[in-house]
């Protein structure tokens, strides 16, 4: 009788709990997205499985106060669709790992459903009346309930994780959640609206701060790299890749004043490293002992053994020395 009691008085603070839960999971989403290196990429990581199983939690209470209204607009009712969505493609992607149906994989159903959600997020939230904080929800219960439910969701996070792993017989997953895939299964992904090109080999050229470079000068520079491709789809793959090292191919004096080198695909996506990562960044022609293919950024490919996937530019056609500073870009890029 409790449980049904509780449901029953389901209202301002559970949309309170909702809103701050659904912000800190989309928050530490793109957080686990941009992490490479493992400290932030596991507390972000954590952090945003622990928020999502928040919102599942809290999916009963706001059931509640869904069934008591009298009317929910289509926006709303899209709202919650795209949220579901958003949480079961999430799961899919932890239970299953990294798969593609009719083009489209897990973590991009769940990333594309999140963004969808936004705008229609930020009207409900806008449309609903002002809340003032209560002294009752600092009371003594108040505080002892909001515990309880943060212990109940930690303690439910080990036991999703040892559960996916069960399912799925995974022990590859490393600290952004990333589970192993075979280096010779490496997909062919991109990002937003790229599409793969198919480029002449031969006749491809790179301009490395003013320097023309084709594959295979390219490869007569290169010496075997054994790096980590850690893609934002959920998947990572350690291989070996056939590569020069960025700093061998610019003299040292084209780098003087210089605030950051910049990395264009032909394709117009960009990404820029600061100076002093020259030497740990890579061009690559191969992989795992064959050269690389359309998919996977043939001619010439950037190995960023440091930076998460979507920082290794495919199809690379200049790298070009920048005044402006590395951080003067979106975390993401936009196109």
């Amino acid at each position: 009788m409790g449980c049904p009691q509780t449901l029953r008085r389901a209202g301002r603070r559970t949309n309170a709990a909702l809103l701050l839960v659904c912000l800190g999971a989309f928050l530490t989403g793109w957080l686990a997205f941009a992490a490479g290196t493992p400290v932030p990429a596991t507390v972000a990581t954590v952090a945003h499985g622990l928020l999502a199983l928040g919102v599942v939690a809290l999916v009963p209470w706001k059931s509640a106060i869904v069934g008591r209204a009298a009317s929910v607009p289509l926006a709303g009712w899209v709202l919650i669709v795209l949220i579901l969505l958003c949480l079961g493609a999430g799961f899919v992607q932890l239970f299953r790992g990294f798969g593609v149906l009719a083009g489209v994989s897990p973590i991009q159903v769940h990333v594309g459903a999140a963004l969808l959600a936004v705008p229609l997020f930020s009207w409900h939230v806008l449309h609903r009346r002002p809340q003032r904080l209560r002294r009752a929800d600092l009371s003594r219960r108040a505080l002892l309930r909001t515990g309880a439910f943060a212990l109940g969701v930690a303690a439910a996070y080990p036991l999703t994780l040892l559960a996916a792993g069960g399912t799925r017989g995974d022990k590859g997953r490393v600290a952004t959640g990333s589970g192993a895939l075979d280096p010779d299964r490496i997909p062919a992904t991109t990002w937003l609206l790229d599409r793969v090109p198919h480029l002449d080999g031969d006749a491809h050229r790179v301009d490395v701060v003013g320097r023309s470079l084709g594959p295979a000068e390219l490869e007569q520079m290169s010496v075997p790299v054994r790096a980590r491709l850690d893609c934002t789809s959920g998947w990572y793959a350690d291989a070996t890749w056939t590569a020069a090292r960025l700093s061998d191919l610019i003299p040292a004096d084209r780098l003087v004043g210089v605030a950051s080198l910049e990395v264009t695909s032909v394709t117009g996506y960009t990404r820029r490293f600061p100076v002093a990562e020259a030497s740990a960044l890579w061009l690559a022609t191969g992989c795992q002992g064959r050269r690389l293919s359309a998919g996977t950024g043939a001619p010439v490919r950037l190995v960023a053994p440091h930076r998460r996937g979507f920082w290794w530019v495919k199809w690379v056609a200049s790298v070009r020395a920048s005044p402006s500073p590395a951080w003067a870009q979106p975390p993401f890029p936009l196109q």
